[in-house]
């Protein structure tokens, strides 16, 4: 059963080709992450971009901050290749991006892209020169680069300058609307130094990244309004836990709402020792949640009340979803539209006969004092009553027929 949400109105913007991806351009929104292991330890950093990509990362980032890290990049490609992950890696540049990209021409072929901060290429003459070494290295090699300006290194003297200015004015903008708009000024004239060097602008993507939901939205709205090159979205230093996920969808699900945005990433802190992963799964499903992708088969679960004092719908619920999850990399090889299905595990009978006859398969549990059976509904009618102590795998093994024969084989 589908939902009927097509894909919102999206801004028109120019598509980069970063190896097999197209961001921008109207494709599909790209997810995307970055590893957080030492890049100069390869095989920790190519199990890291596997499990990444493994959830679902379309692209993968990979800091390159010294020599030893650079030297290291195409190793860690052809390891990558070798186990059949494809995924695209991104290098992420400051400071010495120049220099690296020019003394290790294995690592600048390797990538698929670059990541350039203006803010952290040099000053002065010099960071004119750092800059287009650069641009010239990606026009060489012909890979794309994405302009990132960042709020926590945003270019000095261009903010001097600006705030300058503005002091002379006769009604002076406040100083977050000079440094919201030298975010701005910082990208499009990078951008614009870039084609002048020769990078054709379906060669670059822009970003302005800050850690505020309201100042993220702002500038994004306004330099969605002024450029068509594609947009990396993402508030940068989210946090962790719930305050970085509720940030990160609050901020960017406006923006994707409002059609702005090529590719994401949410910028999680890890809890010590937690899965890297989670930003991948949480990017999904902020997609999936407003309509614009669908990546794996979602449960609609009920929160627990009074009534279900039994915590049997919340395992199962929980068990179907990671069930679901594990199963997509073997699923989207063999049907199509899997990721589309929903499913449906509820806890008592206040809403549990009708959230269930709303999604494509869902079972409502019995709550407390009600009788112990567990009505299953497929595709909005009742198909069966499961009982006993087996629920859990009978229920698995009724999704696995269902898959089998709801969505042809591609």
């Amino acid at each position: 059963m589908s939902s009927g949400i097509g894909p919102l109105d999206r801004r028109n913007s120019v598509g980069v080709k970063i190896g097999s991806v197209v961001v921008g351009g109207c494709n599909p929104i790209v997810v995307q992450s970055m590893t957080n292991t030492d890049t100069a330890d390869a095989d920790a950093t190519v199990k890291q971009v596997q499990q990444l990509a493994a959830a679902g990362s379309e692209i993968v980032r990979i800091t390159v901050n010294t020599e030893e890290a650079a030297a290291k990049v195409s190793t860690i490609r052809e390891k990558l290749d070798a186990v059949g992950c494809l995924v695209p890696l991104v290098g992420d540049f400051h400071y010495n991006g120049h220099k690296l990209l020019t003394d290790y021409p294995d690592c600048a072929i390797a990538l698929a892209k670059y990541r350039i901060n203006p803010g952290n290429v040099g000053f002065g003459r010099k960071k004119d020169n750092q800059f287009s070494t650069m641009i010239e290295k990606a026009i060489e090699y012909n890979k794309p680069v994405r302009i990132g300006v960042n709020w926590g290194s945003l270019d000095q003297v261009l903010l001097t300058k600006m705030m300058d200015d503005n002091a002379k004015l006769a009604e002076p903008l406040e100083t977050d609307e000079v440094m919201r708009e030298a975010l701005i000024v910082s990208a499009l004239k990078s951008a614009e130094r870039a084609e002048e060097l020769g990078l054709p602008r379906d060669h670059i993507i822009l970003s302005c990244k800050v850690s505020g939901v309201q100042k993220l939205i702002t500038v994004y709205r306004d330099i969605a309004k002024r450029c068509d090159y594609a947009l990396h979205l993402g508030l940068t230093e989210a946090g962790m836990g719930s305050k970085g996920i509720v940030a990160s969808t609050a901020a960017m699900g406006v923006l994707l709402q409002e059609g702005i945005g090529d590719t994401i990433r949410v910028s999680l802190t890890p809890e010590p020792g937690g899965n890297r992963s989670n930003e991948v799964i949480v990017a999904q499903e902020i997609l999936q949640t407003i309509g614009l992708r669908s990546f794996t088969p979602l449960v609609t679960a009920c929160p627990g009340c009074g009534r279900t004092t039994s915590t049997v719908f919340q395992e199962l619920a929980d068990s179907i979803q990671a069930y679901v999850r594990s199963q997509m990399p073997i699923w989207k090889n063999d049907y199509h539209g899997v990721e589309e299905m929903t499913l449906a595990v509820m806890g008592c009978v206040v809403n549990g006969p009708g959230e269930s006859k709303h999604a494509d398969i869902g079972i409502s549990l019995p709550g407390t004092g009600e009788t112990p059976t567990a009505p299953v509904f497929i595709d909005g009618k009742k198909s069966m009553t499961l009982r006993g102590d087996n629920i859990a795998e009978e229920f698995r093994d009724i999704v696995d027929k269902y898959v089998q024969e709801r969505y042809s084989h591609k």
